[in-house]
């Protein structure tokens, strides 16, 4: 088959640093249009990807017959207007984490990608973090017996409220809880499934902060607590995943190193130790009889996209199904309505 030709929607930080490097790591795909208005965006569009055509508006994308993949990182409450005019336009399409602000913006784009039969997907990259897979792993093995309680962390130091969409509440989708918590949630679910009942506080801690910039969410299972955090002001961080089972327990400090790689500029294509993590950042468990580390299975963000690939060619099945990723909208929703009204809510 041909090379997937690819129109980005967006070139800023999700852009530039999170996607373009992943998809241009991958042998098939062609990141032919760029759209972006922003200067700097397009000077580094224009460095990045000198053979690509940088445009101005999304029909320059959707109209052009030589597109086959729309891959959308623009502002979240952009997401559901873009992506409907490119599924409508026959293109397949990749939104960045989160998927929409609402469910409702979800359902509508699901549907429409279903009715066209379309591949629709959500950048739910954190899958392929390799602390996460060493968790994922640890969980199916047994090794800690039935999980009761799950403890998850992201967070940061950024005692400054910078500019941007993020932090601006006039903006749909905007805060810590769909920026991180969206990572955390979606990890949730790919281990346990939905919840019950989920229960949430969210707080904006950092001066003049307009949206949330710290959370926790709880979901609750029959036999299960899962704890999901998130902050903007923590400058000594505890583990990154706390697991117990009725074995025995496990944890995890440190981070995958894909994040922090992508932002010095670095590739995963030839690049030996992309996704490692170093020795000391191996989680730790212990059990009644044993005791120990173990080693972090290896981290790969082109996962996510190689499966794309595949899915488009009729060789695969989707892994991030966009249900899944309303389902991530949803729980976001319901720890709004419980923080607000200050009550657990069910999962319906």
């Amino acid at each position: 088959m041909k090379n997937i030709k690819i129109g980005m929607a967006g070139y800023g930080k999700g852009g530039r640093i999170y996607n373009a490097p992943i998809i241009s790591s991958i042998d098939g795909f062609k990141i032919s249009k760029i759209m972006t208005t922003d200067p700097l965006n397009t000077a580094a569009a224009r460095e990045d990807f000198p053979d690509a055509r940088i445009v101005a508006k999304i029909d320059d994308i959707t109209n052009d017959p030589a597109i086959d993949l729309v891959v959308i990182t623009a502002p979240n409450h952009l997401h559901k207007k873009l992506a409907k005019k490119a599924l409508t336009a026959g293109k397949h399409v990749v939104v960045e984490k989160p998927f929409t602000p609402t469910v409702k913006e979800a359902e509508e784009l699901i549907k429409l990608a279903n009715k066209n039969n379309l591949v629709l997907t959500v950048n739910h990259n954190r899958r392929w973090d390799s602390d996460f897979l060493t968790v994922e792993k640890l969980i199916e093995n047994k090794k800690l017996g039935e999980i009761v309680d799950y403890e998850s962390h992201f967070d940061r130091y950024r005692s400054e409220v910078p500019g941007g969409w993020k932090e601006d509440i006039k903006n749909p989708g905007s805060g810590i809880l769909y920026d991180l918590g969206s990572h955390l949630i979606d990890q949730a679910l790919v281990l346990f499934g939905t919840p019950t009942e989920v229960f949430a506080d969210l707080r904006a801690q950092r001066k003049n902060a307009e949206v949330p910039d710290n959370f926790e969410v709880l979901l609750f299972y029959p036999n299960l607590k899962v704890s999901l955090n998130g902050g903007m002001l923590v400058n000594l961080k505890g583990p990154a995943f706390a697991v117990h089972g009725r074995k025995g327990s496990f944890l995890k400090y440190g981070a995958d190193p894909q994040e922090e790689m992508l932002k010095n500029g670095l590739k995963p294509a030839g690049n030996w130790g992309w996704g490692m993590e170093a020795q000391e950042l191996w989680g730790k468990f212990n059990l009644q009889e044993d005791s120990g580390t173990i080693e972090s299975e290896v981290g790969d963000y082109r996962k996510f996209y190689q499966n794309v690939q595949e899915v488009i060619k009729g060789k695969e099945e989707l892994i991030v199904k966009p249900e899944q990723a309303r389902d991530v909208i949803k729980i976001i929703e319901l720890a709004m309505q419980s923080n607000k009204e200050k009550r657990r809510v069910a999962f319906q």
